[in-house]
């Protein structure tokens, strides 16, 4: 794949935290977080990845492992490996592949608003999946964004936040967002979880619609002495909608190797 573009806002930092974001999503939804992490030392690093925000798709196929690949190629072109990992939603998946593939590069994991088997727990949720699998193939990403938009930003205030997610997911590249919904759709790390030795915190919003937190619990649950935390009155994009909440969680768990 292409050279991934990264934001590197504080280079003096150590060790790195590698920032993945979610579908359709860029390296910016993470801006709640940068200065957070600096505050205990850290250096985050928020790539785009390939397809989405800066980074290019080459068209040669998009999956989970290649992009963890690039990632890999990223912590070494920055010579910052072992890194801490943090991934929300389809970043929380391709987390996962990447301390699969390259267990020797994760120091902790943080699994937000993510899965290990993509299961919709509701009608409703089922038919969300089935809609956006259409829209996204027959209408385009412009009105696949409205209706993402509206489900991870709900609330009556949050309309700047709906109109931010619905120009980053308009603006992705339509190759990689199709495949990347084709690899979430079949993506199952179940069999594997066991294999991550990297200390693990599971972090799920209360009122995530999208993923819903007891399947988020089977990463908690199959992954060795892994942890889950549940945010109140938070949704999908907990990192965003919670961000106190969810950085103080994290600071705790990166800075001083404690579970909430």
């Amino acid at each position: 794949m292409t050279a991934l573009h990264c934001l590197d806002p504080f280079t003096e930092g150590s060790p790195a935290v590698l920032l993945l974001h979610g579908l359709g999503a860029n390296s910016s939804m993470w801006a709640l977080q940068f200065e957070a992490l600096q505050s205990i030392g850290l250096r985050p690093l928020a790539p785009d990845i390939p397809g989405f925000g800066e980074s290019k798709y080459d068209g040669h196929g998009w999956t989970f492992r290649r992009v963890a690949a690039a990632l890999a190629g990223l912590v070494s072109d920055l010579q910052v490996g072992p890194v801490h990992l943090i991934g929300l939603s389809m970043g929380g998946v391709i987390a996962q592949q990447f301390a699969l593939d390259y267990p020797a590069l994760v120091r902790k994991l943080v699994l937000v608003s993510t899965f290990a088997v993509l299961q919709p727990a509701s009608l409703s949720q089922w038919f969300y999946f089935a809609q956006r699998a259409v829209v996204v193939h027959a209408m385009g990403l412009s009105a696949q964004s409205k209706i993402v938009a509206r489900r991870v930003f709900p609330e009556p205030g949050q309309d700047e936040l709906r109109e931010m997610a619905e120009k980053q997911i308009a603006s992705a590249d339509v190759r990689a967002y199709r495949a990347a919904m084709r690899s979430l759709a079949f993506f199952n790390s179940r069999d594997r979880l066991r294999e991550i030795k990297a200390s693990t915190l599971v972090i799920s919003g209360a009122n995530d619609s999208t993923v819903a937190p007891v399947y988020q619990k089977v990463l908690a649950d199959e992954i060795p002495d892994a942890r889950q935390i549940i945010i109140p009155d938070a949704g999908h994009a907990v990192a965003i909608d919670q961000y106190e909440k969810f950085n103080a969680v994290v600071k705790n768990f990166l800075g001083n190797g404690k579970y909430p």
